[in-house]
């Protein structure tokens, strides 16, 4: 794994925790929406501070959701929408205890190729086509999760050099052109509606 890994400009433990801990990862993907890839992937790291030990899928399945929600909301919050987030980090946990034994590894441990792994993603709460095939090329790209097709499954996030997603960063560098991309699918997306 070494040489793979994940480095966003981040607390260097917030980092190491996506590093050892799946479901950190999974969860921090689940928070990447709306908000700065950096707060949505320190989040998780926030969030074992906020419980005093590592994250558990079973315990925040069963969590009291308005306990969890207050978890969420402390400032600084977790996520720009508290909530509503909260509640989709307790669905994608349900979906891990009830398939795979409340493992997040498991999701990607055994899966034949990568349609078998995107499906799987695909089928978390909240995760849509592009976030589940942002998800698989991050798993590929640097966790080693490399099953055969995955680079295809994932789309153009699976593309060698590209810098389209959290998983093509690495450093402060990567992250900037990634920005850069992001910025320009918005603005031609923005000037396709004036068009329309």
């Amino acid at each position: 794994m070494a040489g793979m890994t994940l480095v966003l400009p981040i607390d260097p433990e917030a980092n190491r925790l996506l590093e050892r801990s799946p479901l950190a990862l999974l969860l921090g993907m689940t928070l990447d929406q709306q908000v700065p890839m950096e707060k949505a992937f320190s989040s998780p790291y926030v969030l074992t501070q906020r419980l005093g030990h590592d994250l558990d899928a079973a315990e925040l399945a069963g969590y009291d959701p308005e306990a969890l929600v207050a978890l969420f909301a402390q400032p600084p919050a977790l996520h720009r929408f508290p909530k509503a987030m909260a509640a989709r980090v307790q669905e994608v946990c349900r979906v891990l205890v009830e398939r795979y034994d409340g493992d997040a590894a498991l999701l990607w441990a055994d899966v034949a190729d990568g349609p078998e792994l995107l499906r799987r993603v695909a089928g978390l709460p909240g995760f849509g086509k592009q976030k589940a095939q942002i998800f698989v090329a991050l798993l590929g790209k640097r966790f080693g999760v490399t099953p055969q097709d995955w680079r295809t499954a994932a789309g153009g996030y699976g593309d060698p050099g590209a810098h389209r997603s959290v998983a093509d960063v690495t450093d402060v560098d990567s992250l900037r052109q990634v920005r850069e991309y992001k910025q320009q699918m918005k603005a031609a997306a923005k000037a396709k509606t004036a068009d329309g």
